[in-house]
């Protein structure tokens, strides 16, 4: 492949690996939260054992919104990651059809779409995730659940 040919499809799939960049923070992102959802949860549930009825209670409601909150991230864990694979499958598309001079513009028309409905569910995982941490602040303020 002469080097005029290969320098537009290069020019063009910069804009996919800037998005497996932007998906790979948001990743990172989202697994710390996650990493702390579950360092929560692990410490509520050794305070549950050592608590009052009443305050037993509480450390429950908090649990349970960790535990939507868990469920939330791994969704948005696993949507981000399928962005950012289909990112990836786009670029080997966009290398594979100029080298073998396929039209593939159905194909990455397709790849891109669902990259980006996949970074679009991830992202409103994401904000159920924040909503829901922000709940458990407010129960926590009332309740004074350490």
């Amino acid at each position: 492949m002469p080097l005029d040919e290969l320098i537009p499809v290069l020019q063009t799939a910069i804009g996919p690996v800037i998005l497996i960049s932007g998906v790979g923070m948001l990743l990172l992102t989202m697994t710390n939260r996650l990493g702390r959802t579950i360092d929560r949860s692990r410490a509520l549930i050794v305070l549950r054992s050592a608590s009052s009825n009443s305050r037993r209670l509480a450390v429950e409601l908090q649990l349970g919104i960790l535990w939507k909150r868990a469920r939330l991230l791994r969704q948005a864990i696993t949507l981000a990651t399928v962005a950012a694979l289909l990112a990836a499958f786009l670029i080997i598309v966009l290398f594979m059809g100029t080298l073998v001079d396929l039209h593939v513009t159905v194909v990455v028309i397709l790849l891109f779409t669902a990259c980006l409905t996949s970074l679009i569910g991830s992202l409103l995982f994401f904000l159920r995730d924040i909503n829901l941490s922000l709940r458990a602040l407010t129960h926590e303020l009332e309740q004074g659940v350490e």
